[in-house]
Formats: structure tokens, C-alpha cells, sequence
């Protein structure tokens, strides 16, 4: 599979159809941060995220796109750690408290100093100012998942003029137009829909759910469809996987591509074994878009050993 960046993915074991979960990065950045995206029809297929073509030569260590950190904030160094893993895509849950944004999975276990623009928003507008306008050198967008836990609609409202302060490095959607950014921020949990249904403008988009699917909704209003595993599938890695939940998983995906959406999947194993890795090479085979995982280590040390990565001179 040859990648934008000139790197050749060649799987060992899995061969996702879609789209390839590890690429290379590049040791120069694009210069642009602001590619028009025009929403598509929900005929056409689309890839979810448009990444500029760089310019150099692959090099440096792989950048894992479809590498999904669950709760990401109840690491040690939250985001830091799933950048360091080259993770691109990361959840955070928040709650409204007192006028502000906290970070934490439970309302008990809030603290003031971690706020969402602290663990986030301003380390993420660091590190891409640092990076030449990209939180990656070779232009991979990072996925900012919000996920509310307090009331929808009066959270959304202090989140939407919050994200408003970081258009420089967020992704708009604009009357059916994504203009990509650095980070595409998505909306999850408690989710107000009919308030972002009815913006003009936002900062962020709606995480949507299987019945989102065929509804007509467009992609850039819901981008992914993101879901409990545990819900709509009976297997957990244990034997084989059932053909018809096999190819229940296959029709979603390809429903969900062909109207231009990711797919995510949570409450899939993830306690190290050999059931985890099962459900993780099903997944990839489908061509599900982002794998969730509380396992930074090992979700890297999976992909990296089920793939080669080389280089092709460009």
C-alpha cells in the first residue's frame, strides 16, 4: 500500500482495505493548514481526513493513523503520551463546573488545574507552532474527541466559545465545507445536537452513532460513527468469529465509508490477550477506522508487529 508520504505499508498479517493504520513520518511539514474539504454526495467514497502531500523524503519513527487513546487524560502525562506513541487521535471527557471546562471521567474527581485548555487545547497550539502547523511533521491531523459528561447544551456552549479562541489550529465547517486544520475536534457523550444542527459555523463536528447510518445526515456534520462493540456483536475474540457478525461488521464500515464517516468501535477486549488481538485483526481487515484502546504500549507494539513499514524514494 503505497501512502501520500511515500512510505510502502506491506501487512504481515492484517490487510485492512480501507486505509492502513501506520504511515511514515516526513522531516518537513507542509506550509498550508487550511485545505478546503467539500462535502461530498452520500454516494461518493471520500477519505475521512484530507492530508497535504509532503514534499521530503519519508524518515523518522511511523505515525499510527488509526490509533484511538481512550480516556486519555488518566495517563501519567495526558496527551503527551499518546503523542509520544504517535497516537493520532485522543479522548477526553469533561464536565461544566463553575463557568469552566475539568477534565475527568467522574464529576468526584475533578481538579481546577486540569482544565481542558491546559491538558489540550494549549499544548496542542504549542506543539503545532512547533511543528511548522501540524501537530505531526508530515501533516497527520490529530482527532480532539470531546466526550461531555455534564448537561449537553449549556457545556456546549461554553466548549463552542472556547474552541472558537483555537481556530488557528482547529478544523471549521462552514455552510457544508471543511477547511481542515491541525485537529479536528468532535463532539461526543452528551452531544446538542439540535443546537450544532442549526450552526453556521463550528469548531466541531458530531460524533454519530450506527443509526446515524443512511439518515442523510452530511459528513461533515457527522464524520464518525462511533459505538458500543459489546451492543452489536456477541463475539469477544473467543474462537472464531461468527461469518454473519463478520460480515455485519464488513456492511457497516462500507456503509459508513461510502457516505464519507470513520468508524470507531469502544467496549472492545482490551486486556492483554490473545482474544484482544483477534478482535484488534478483525477490526483492521474490516477497516475500521480508529482502534480504541486504554493500551498505549501495547496497541503500538500490535501494529508495529503485524506490519513492515519501508521507504520508497519519491
Amino acid at each position: 500500500m503505497l501512502l501520500a508520504c511515500g512510505t510502502v505499508v506491506t501487512p504481515l498479517e492484517v490487510s485492512p482495505p480501507v486505509s492502513s493504520p501506520i504511515a511514515g513520518t516526513v522531516s518537513a511539514a507542509p506550509s498550508t493548514i487550511s485545505p478546503t474539504f467539500t462535502e461530498p454526495s452520500l454516494t461518493e467514497t471520500l477519505e475521512p481526513t484530507a492530508s497535504p502531500e509532503p514534499s521530503a523524503t519519508p524518515s523518522g519513527p511511523v505515525v499510527l493513523t488509526g490509533s484511538h487513546a481512550h480516556n486519555d487524560y488518566q495517563h501519567d502525562r495526558p496527551l503527551y503520551d499518546a503523542l509520544d506513541h504517535s497516537f493520532t487521535s485522543v479522548e477526553v471527557d469533561i464536565f461544566l463546573v463553575d463557568g469552566d471546562l475539568l477534565v475527568a471521567h467522574d464529576l468526584e474527581n475533578v481538579k481546577p488545574d486540569r482544565t481542558l485548555r491546559s491538558l489540550y487545547l494549549d499544548p496542542l497550539r504549542a506543539r503545532v507552532r512547533e511543528n511548522g502547523g501540524w501537530v505531526y511533521p508530515d501533516g497527520r491531523q490529530l482527532t480532539l474527541l470531546i466526550d461531555i459528561k455534564s448537561e449537553a447544551e449549556s457545556t456546549y456552549l461554553v466548549l463552542r466559545e472556547i474552541l472558537q479562541e483555537y481556530s488557528d489550529i482547529l478544523t471549521r465547517f462552514e455552510s457544508g465545507v471543511r477547511r481542515d486544520g491541525a485537529v479536528v475536534a468532535i463532539i461526543s457523550g452528551n452531544r446538542p445536537k439540535r443546537i450544532m444542527e442549526r450552526e453556521t459555523i463550528r469548531y466541531a463536528a458530531y460524533d454519530g452513532r450506527l443509526e446515524d447510518l443512511n439518515s442523510g445526515a452530511l459528513a461533515t456534520f457527522i464524520p464518525l460513527i462511533s459505538d458500543n462493540w459489546t451492543v452489536h456483536f456477541t463475539w469477544t475474540g473467543e474462537g472464531p468469529m461468527p461469518d454473519f457478525e463478520r460480515q455485519k461488521l464488513r456492511d457497516i464500515v462500507e456503509t459508513a465509508h461510502a457516505e464519507g464517516r470513520r468508524v470507531r468501535f469502544w467496549a472492545t477486549p482490551d486486556h492483554p490477550s490473545p482474544a484482544r488481538e483477534a478482535v484488534w485483526r478483525e477490526l483492521l481487515l474490516a477497516g475500521v477506522d480508529l482502534i480504541n484502546t486504554d493500551d498505549l504500549d501495547g496497541l503500538q507494539r500490535y501494529l508495529l508487529e503485524h506490519y513492515s513499514v519501508q521507504s520508497e524514494g519519491m
